[in-house]
């Protein structure tokens, strides 16, 4: 079951998405206002272009559900994976779809680099933004970087990320 909300009153919504198949539109109306919106399934999974190699990603961070957003699962990817409330033509490359106002369109940057065996290394900093960015509640400085693990929680305006290395856990 999927949850979305009316983008006119915010009134949640719920539907199956397994009855439709994957890069589907469909056209709602909203039942407390009438509002008719359209939202586009996800497709499966896409095919890079031919020039680019597929890209393994290396942890993922979740984001916790509340009233600004639902679920989301996020690949971290080698090099600098930069968070931030998606917005059209943001330079946020790990977007957050969030209707949280205290999450900066770039808010904080997640940077995956391999260590001499190969092991990917997590490091958390500030992107700068407006209210600070949180690792286990502590609040970075604005030059501070912070490795992160399994398990760690890190806060950005009301949005709670948790990161994982695997998928699976």
């Amino acid at each position: 079951m999927k949850r979305i909300r009316c983008p006119k009153c915010d009134e949640p919504i719920t539907f199956d998405d397994k009855l439709y198949q994957p890069g589907r539109t469909l056209v709602f109306e909203c039942p407390a206002c009438r509002k008719e919106f359209k939202i586009r399934l996800a497709g499966g999974k896409e095919t890079p272009p031919a020039d680019q190699p597929e890209r393994t990603p290396y942890g993922y961070v979740t984001v916790v559900e509340n009233a600004f957003h639902y679920k989301q699962t996020v690949p971290l990817y080698e090099g600098e994976n930069v968070f931030g409330r998606y917005v059209r033509g943001t330079k946020a490359n790990a977007a957050l779809k969030t209707t949280d106002p205290s999450v900066d369109t770039t808010h904080c940057i997640i940077t995956v680099r391999l260590n001499r065996t190969g092991e990917p290394v997590f490091t958390l900093r500030d992107a700068p933004s407006n209210t600070g960015t949180f690792l286990m509640g502590h609040l970075l400085g604005d030059r501070e970087q912070a490795r992160i693990d399994e398990g760690d929680i890190i806060t950005i305006g009301a949005t709670t990320l948790i990161f994982k290395r695997n998928l699976d856990d």
